[in-house]
């Protein structure tokens, strides 16, 4: 029977989960950097689907390969082969300097498989994470998460878990030990407050992973696909993964995951996992217009420049009355406020700005790589004005 109730607020009300914190606001369109309400309004988007549309909404190269391939083939298992697959399968390991992959539909996704490969390849039953971290809410993701908010309440969790600071070396020598598959880390920490990986620390880690039999774990879920100012973050630091995490904007906004995977994860065996929808050829249609986007075009280069540019005038220009620190890399930027972030989203909301937290005090931004220079330092003034009268 269909619901009587015809206002879009109040039909979500009485049928969401409620899992979701809400804003009031119904978003019906999206080009480029831009959203629109139902009422008109246009908004600058520096949430970027939470780091989905890093080619922002509705781009045309997107566009067009959804729509050719629509009308050719849109499910097909991993026990066929598939022509669009196979090719991206090609093209994104080329790209990463990884030789196989293993594609899914979310980040999560991936995350579960690699903690999967990692048992398999070396018998080990332990994985070390960070403090701050988010891999993800299924629960083998959620047993390498950090906060404890999203962790208790379905707690004993699956795998054995050790977190230990990020950034912080010497920490992690003390707890490897031959019992560890794998170390996960994120090269920057961006649900857990927007922190870049220090000089050297993601090295250090691999070195001590090679050097005591565990495999490298690397979630790029939300720094891949150029959103810090290179195709993938970890090559800023000089690191190999033996397992990559990708998702979000892989395939501009479609539900899309992939694994990486290295030399020393060795042979997997058919049928130690698998999925119906991942690799079905929509997806990777999608996912080979937004990497020959990114690979071809100067795009990530300007997403580094600009990246630069944005943080450096914030921490010029932003009062220290108000702001404890401006961090990130590329376009993924943290702003740690020394008062609660939700008042400011609110205020930028009515100032026709988008942004998202990143914990209770951090104004996170990841706007769609594709936004103009005009909204982008619209966006700016927007903060700076905002957090200046919030002194």
């Amino acid at each position: 029977m269909l619901s009587p109730v015809t206002n879009t607020l109040d039909l979500e009300r009485a049928h969401t989960s409620g899992v979701y914190i809400k804003r009031e606001l119904e978003i019906v369109r999206g080009e480029g950097a831009r959203l629109w309400d139902a009422d008109g309004n246009s908004y600058i988007d520096c949430v970027g689907g939470q780091g989905a549309a890093n080619l922002g909404h509705a781009h045309p190269a997107v566009i067009a390969a959804i729509q050719r391939q629509s009308t050719e083939l849109i499910s097909c298992p991993e026990i066929f082969h598939n022509p669009v697959r196979a090719q991206y399968q090609a093209a994104l390991c080329a790209a990463a300097n990884m030789p196989r992959v293993f594609l899914c539909n979310s980040g999560a996704e991936a995350v579960e498989a690699a903690i999967k490969f990692a048992t398999l390849a070396t018998g080990r039953s332990r994985v070390i994470s960070t403090m701050r971290a988010f891999h993800g809410r299924t629960l083998g993701a959620l047993s390498v998460t950090w906060e404890r908010a999203y962790r208790e309440p379905f707690a004993p969790l699956l795998m054995n878990t050790t977190h230990v600071p990020y950034n912080n070396i010497e920490r992690l020598v003390e707890v490897l030990d031959d019992t560890v598959a794998a170390v996960i880390v994120e090269p920057v920490q961006g649900e857990g407050g927007v922190h870049p990986a220090a000089d050297g620390y993601l090295h250090a880690v691999q070195a001590l992973c090679r050097e005591r039999g565990a495999l490298l774990i690397v979630d790029e879920v939300q720094t891949g696909f150029g959103r810090t100012g290179s195709l993938f973050a970890h090559t800023q630091d000089g690191v190999q993964p033996d397992l990559l995490c990708l998702a979000k904007s892989i395939a501009g906004g479609l539900p899309m995951g992939a694994l990486l995977i290295g030399e020393r994860v060795g042979a997997l065996q058919p049928a130690t996992h698998g999925t119906t929808f991942g690799g079905n050829p929509l997806a990777c249609a999608a996912a080979a217009a937004v990497l020959e986007v990114l690979t071809t075009t100067d795009l990530v280069e300007r997403t580094r420049e600009r990246g630069e540019a944005v943080r450096a005038r914030l921490a010029a220009n932003l009062p220290a009355s108000a702001v404890r620190e401006v961090r990130g890399r590329g376009l993924l930027i943290g702003i740690e406020l020394r008062n609660k972030v939700a008042p400011v989203l609110r205020a930028l909301q009515q100032r026709g700005v988008l942004a998202l937290p990143a914990g209770a005090t951090v104004l996170r931004l990841l706007p769609p790589l594709v936004i103009s220079d005009d909204d982008l330092w619209t966006a700016v003034e927007a903060i700076e004005e905002t957090l200046s009268n919030a002194v």
